[in-house]
């Protein structure tokens, strides 16, 4: 089930904490799902409860859907959900700054359910001019702070390996800076999405890529390269694009095993690597106050990007075509409500 996702409508107020119970998705093995119904998480101090209009669907979550050997089931109810936005619908002792009723993003780790309840330092309010519109935060922050991680300035040259939701948001960030981009991907869609994104170049993702880099660049690559995949031959394309004391940073988020680099080329061209995944909250939400403002701005337009929508119950479906990219697919979230 999928709809447009440009103007989605939400209730405008939470209804009353005593109509229903909690709803949740929990992995019971890999590629299975369990719907469970739960009695309504009660605020802590300093905590809200929200109720959830959607959560985001990560491409880190296929990992633990394939069942790795380290993976443990069944998972938390509403686990692995990191890109809500809601609705305050309950709020716990000593709560400063918010109020049922109040739409609000958030960093949570719950979130493919229909309530979370959150530490307030991990809730900002959304302005009134992203009213009905979808906000997967926890995404979006992680696009501005990897943007700011990466140094970019006007005028360098910049290459990104890997054009889904966090690649085609970092080509309009590092476009609207005054960054020559050169968008890689494996799939037409996504160059396509990368050009309207302001890419000055959209390339394949094969064998030839990096001689067709080194062409179009006569022989000096890039002073900054991006690899927003998180696959072993990614990196090594995105390595082998780095200009002499350029910048390689890893945006693609690794977790299917060790990986191998080419030292003696990165030692030899003096590159940088930057790591540019965080896990500070104070580092997370400052990303996520970026986003929003960006956002509301109109300096970011992520709406293009969420292409596909699910109801709660077919987070199974959600994250099969996160795994599968059927035609059109950029990224998927699920309506909690």
């Amino acid at each position: 089930m999928t709809q447009a996702l440009s103007r989605t409508s939400f209730p405008a107020h939470p209804r009353p904490a005593d109509e229903a119970p909690m709803r949740a998705v929990r992995l019971t093995g890999p590629g299975r799902i369990e719907v469970v119904t739960e009695p309504l998480p009660q605020p802590g101090t300093a905590e809200l409860r929200i109720r959830l209009e959607g959560c985001g669907v990560c491409a880190s979550n296929l990992g633990p859907w394939a069942g790795p050997e380290w993976m443990s089931f069944p998972t938390d109810s509403g686990g692995l959900g990191h890109e809500g936005w809601g609705v305050v619908d309950a709020v716990g002792p000593g709560v400063q700054g918010f109020a049922e009723g109040q739409r609000v993003a958030f960093l949570g780790q719950r979130g493919f359910a229909t309530h979370e309840v959150i530490d307030q330092s991990l809730v900002v309010p959304l302005p009134e001019s992203l009213a009905g519109r979808p906000f997967p935060a926890e995404p979006l922050g992680c696009a501005m702070n990897i943007f700011r991680r990466s140094g970019i300035a006007r005028g360098d040259r910049v290459a990104i390996v890997g054009i889904g939701f966090l690649g085609a948001l970092l080509t309009r960030l590092a476009s609207d800076a005054g960054a020559e981009v050169i968008a890689i991907s494996r799939r037409d869609e996504a160059l396509a999405m990368a050009r309207r994104m302001g890419a000055a170049r959209a390339l394949p993702l094969d064998g030839a890529v990096v001689e067709e880099v080194r062409g179009q660049t006569n022989g000096r690559f890039c002073d900054v390269v991006i690899e927003a995949v998180g696959k072993q031959a990614a990196l090594d394309v995105a390595g082998e694009l780095v200009a002499e004391g350029g910048r390689l940073v890893i945006a693609g988020y690794h977790q299917d095993g060790p990986r191998q680099v080419n030292m003696q080329q990165w030692n030899w061209r003096g590159i940088d690597v930057i790591n540019a995944h965080e896990r500070k909250p104070e580092i997370y939400m400052r990303g996520i106050r970026e986003a929003i403002e960006a956002v509301a701005d109109g300096r970011l337009d992520p709406w293009p990007l969420l292409t596909h929508s699910y109801p709660l119950d077919q987070l199974d479906v959600a994250l099969d075509a996160t795994r599968d990219r059927p035609e059109g697919f950029m990224k998927a979230i699920i309506l909690c409500n």
